[in-house]
């Protein structure tokens, strides 16, 4: 069995650095580097925890908002588009710099940066943990991602809601006491609750409990939809009206909202050597020495 992979959803960290770490870091040359240097911090604490990864994997988002998503769900993800643009997403004029210097950090550290057409950043990191033979950490501020999880794989998630410094080790127990669902529910769960942030509706007057308590009587949404036709089962007028009048939105919701795990992606070797000379270099550059040493101390 190979050992730990440690999956890294980089959009979603570099973003809480961004908004996190104030802009007043800035390069030499007046660039503000707050996301970067939170980037680089983030990964050599990630990489220095008790149990350290065999390989780690930077993945990214090729395409942030694939055209499949929104043929199936027009409204998915409108809510982060830039003014008068139809696919391109609303980034922080003093973030957008700052991402290809996070992917040349990645680099030069010796981790890659991995995505792939039409895809997400959940779509890669869901490829790379089914098709790892060994434990796999997801780290994230995405509760998409929760659907991965596997006790019997050792296939956790380590979510950064309040903080890569405070991060919540989600497995089967965590979501049992957060959603009382078991993880292979968490897509039909979802579905129904919807997602404000990713600008999925869910179905009227559906909220979590109510949610949770249909996957855990019926088991999945076929069955929940086979049991709102059907008079005699014990459904509550309220939902039973709202599960049939969304019977198209659940059909393409339930698409849109589970990762995908057949993208052609190379499975990562063992963590392949450092530039630590070129990364010194970067650093110094772009006045992120500091973090730059911590991250080589940890490779």
């Amino acid at each position: 069995m190979a050992g730990r992979l440690l999956l890294l959803d980089t959009a979603s960290l570099y973003y809480r650095a961004f908004f996190g770490i104030p802009d007043s870091l800035k390069a030499p040359d007046g660039t503000v580097v707050n996301a970067l240097r939170g980037m680089i911090d983030f990964t050599a604490t990630l990489i220095g925890r008790e149990d350290a990864p065999e390989a780690v994997v930077a993945c990214w988002d090729d395409d942030w908002r694939p055209q499949w998503r929104v043929d199936l769900v027009p409204s998915y993800k409108t809510q982060r588009l830039a003014d008068g643009s139809a696919d391109s997403e609303e980034t922080p004029d003093d973030l957008a710099p700052q991402v290809p210097l996070i992917a040349e950090a990645l680099a030069l550290a010796g981790i890659p940066v991995i995505g792939a057409p039409e895809a997400e950043a959940d779509d890669v990191i869901g490829t790379l943990a089914h098709r790892w033979h060994g434990p796999v950490d997801i780290v994230t501020g995405d509760r998409d991602l929760f659907q991965l999880v596997d006790d019997a794989r050792d296939v956790r998630v380590l979510y950064t809601a309040r903080g890569v410094a405070k991060l919540d080790t989600v497995d089967a127990a965590w979501i049992r006491s957060k959603y009382g669902i078991e993880p292979q529910a968490y897509v039909d769960f979802a579905v129904m609750r919807g997602d404000a942030s990713d600008g999925l509706p869910g179905v009227a007057g559906i909220g979590e409990k109510t949610a949770a308590t249909l996957v855990n009587e019926f088991g999945d949404l076929d069955a929940i939809l086979a049991a709102a036709d059907d008079d005699t089962s014990s459904i509550k007028p309220r939902p039973r009206t709202s599960l049939l009048d969304s019977r198209d939105y659940v059909d393409a919701a339930r698409t849109v909202v589970a990762v995908r795990q057949d993208l052609a992606v190379e499975v990562p070797s063992p963590r392949p050597a450092a530039d630590p000379e070129g990364l010194r270099a970067f650093g110094a550059r772009w006045g992120v020495d500091s973090p730059v040493v911590r991250l080589l101390a940890q490779l």
